[in-house]
């Protein structure tokens, strides 16, 4: 791993299990960055109005509208500014490391030729779990960023490739932490 480069623009992938995930983004990153979340928060009062103001919506059901909100990605990028990414799409309710991811990240890196820079949230789901909004924990939250993963050359023929690499690194780091929602071998019966 090497030292995360804040003046570098990159496609962010990060894992997803707990509600803190996106309030420690601003924390994390201290860099411009932008996003992509599902348009159903943007109904939540209040919250839903600085949420709409923050993150790229997308509605996942609409064809139309998960591709304008590519081309709003591919624009920001354009303009010098990170884009974020859960692959994952959802909480990873599951007791492995990650969910399978989506695409888009992957197919919009390639397109734009922005390296992915993975990352991982150590810490979230003990802190604050997706099951339980109040049952907040004090303690820290680990932040591991992963070395980027050059797109440099690839085409969107590669993009599966890319996908399955960066999900192998991630679930790999995330085995090696032993992060808390992972049943290990031992915990199985």
């Amino acid at each position: 791993m090497s030292p995360h480069d804040l003046t570098k623009q990159y496609v962010f992938v990060i894992n997803h299990t707990s509600l803190l995930d996106a309030a420690v983004i601003p924390k994390a990153f201290r860099q411009p960055v932008r996003p992509l979340g599902k348009a159903e928060l943007s109904k939540i009062p209040v919250f839903g109005f600085i949420y709409k103001n923050a993150i790229v919506s997308v509605n996942r059901n609409s064809a139309t509208d998960r591709f304008h909100s590519l081309v709003t990605l591919k624009s920001i990028i354009g303009k010098g500014i990170s884009v974020l990414f859960f692959p994952e799409g959802t909480y990873n309710q599951t007791h492995q490391p990650l969910k399978s991811f989506f695409d888009g990240a992957f197919r919009i890196a390639i397109e734009t030729q922005t390296p992915v820079k993975p990352v991982l949230f150590l810490d979230n789901y003990r802190r604050l779990p997706y099951q339980d909004a109040l049952s907040l924990n004090p303690g820290r939250c680990r932040i591991l960023f992963l070395d980027e993963v050059s797109v440099s050359g690839l085409t969107t023929h590669d993009a599966e490739k890319l996908k399955q690499d960066v999900f192998q690194l991630m679930e790999n780091k995330l085995r090696e932490y032993r992060v808390t929602w992972i049943s290990q071998p031992k915990d199985r019966p």
